[in-house]
């Protein structure tokens, strides 16, 4: 029986922290070692890790006057994931700033190659300041990824976020309010062949219970036959506890298709070609009162990315505030999108997955 990933343990914000100036490396670089050695990287990865720690906060210092955060995040494999993401004003020339030597700056630098050749994977995304009337974010998202054991850049898998065989890429957010102990938004998922299942929840308001309400659901992806009996068996779960909303899915090749409902205030994006297209859902509470969700079918072409999100995650942004985020890898779409569309008053959740 396939595996079954669970957001609580397989996906965690393990260091977060605002880059203003140098001093930030200082810190830094003492707690990313020890996360490294804790998951058992060896000490040559180590290095690696913490030279693309350095790089990436001399870029934050040098073009973002202070206005960056650097977070280290564990994912499913487990993957150590470096992210650094900055408000400043972009880069103009990606390709001219990959190249070893290059600095805007008149400074001695290694440019962003360091980067690149230094990490197992590596993936960036950069927007620059517009007078356009649709307001935009502006600065840039670097995502550098480690794992554990492998000499160079591994062949992607489902732990890495991508199936060669099905061309399957997931990426994952979950942050929870004020970075306590307890989330109640949760994320499940299921890879069995080419398809893709998940079941994605957020508990009724935050802290322990919430949590709670939410733990304890990932044998309905094994043991149910469809999105629908998914669901329907978390309503009959989640009796007598606080209830939470849920989105659950199947994307797949087979017939490359997508299959997801949901029940309460969560949302959902699909993209396929270059159109997004906005879902919500049933409204009620799973455990509690809700009406009979629709069962949403959809066929897709080469490509489809589906984007499934909490309450946590403001709506009001589409294709035209993050030109060109879309076609990234979708590790780099959540932790762009989590970070800067989330909201500070609830737990933050979302799950971003996609079929080529």
């Amino acid at each position: 029986m396939a595996k079954v990933y669970d957001s609580a343990t397989d996906c965690r914000l393990l260091y977060n922290s605002p880059v203003q100036n140098e001093s930030a490396l200082i810190l830094l670089r003492s707690r990313l070692s020890a996360i490294a050695q804790r998951l058992g990287f060896p000490d040559g990865k180590r290095e690696n890790m913490l030279l693309v720690a350095s790089e990436m906060v001399s870029n934050q210092v040098k073009h973002a006057n202070g206005r960056g955060l650097f977070q280290v995040w564990q994912q499913p494999g487990p993957i150590l994931d470096i992210v650094a993401l900055d408000f400043g004003p972009g880069i103009s020339s990606l390709s001219q700033a990959q190249q070893d030597g290059y600095s805007s700056v008149n400074t001695l630098g290694k440019g962003l190659g360091s980067i690149y050749r230094l990490s197992d994977e590596s993936f960036v995304y950069t927007q620059q300041e517009s007078i356009a009337p649709v307001k935009k974010w502006s600065g840039t998202v670097f995502l550098s990824r480690f794992h554990p054991g492998r000499k160079s850049a591994p062949q992607r898998d489902f732990d890495s976020g991508k199936s060669p065989a099905s061309g399957l890429e997931i990426g994952l957010f979950s942050r929870s309010l004020s970075d306590d102990r307890y989330n109640g938004d949760r994320i499940y998922l299921q890879q069995t062949g080419d398809t893709l299942r998940w079941l994605h929840l957020d508990g009724l308001g935050h802290g322990q219970l919430a949590h709670e309400a939410t733990a304890n659901l990932a044998a309905h992806l094994s043991h149910c036959d469809c999105a629908g009996s998914i669901l329907a068996a978390v309503d009959r779960q989640l009796k007598g506890t606080r209830g939470a909303v849920a989105i659950t899915g199947e994307l797949g090749l087979s017939g490359q298709a997508l299959n997801i409902l949901g029940v309460g205030d969560m949302h959902a994006h699909i993209m396929d070609g270059e159109e997004m297209h906005n879902l919500s859902f049933a409204p009620g509470v799973l455990g509690k009162e809700h009406q009979k969700p629709d069962l949403f079918h959809l066929g897709f072409g080469k490509r489809c990315l589906v984007i499934t999100c909490t309450d946590g995650i403001r709506r009001n942004w589409d294709t035209s505030n993050f030109p060109g985020l879309f076609h990234q890898h979708p590790q780099l779409i959540a932790y762009t999108l989590g970070n800067i569309m989330g909201r500070i008053s609830d737990d933050q959740s979302l799950c971003v997955a996609s079929i080529n």
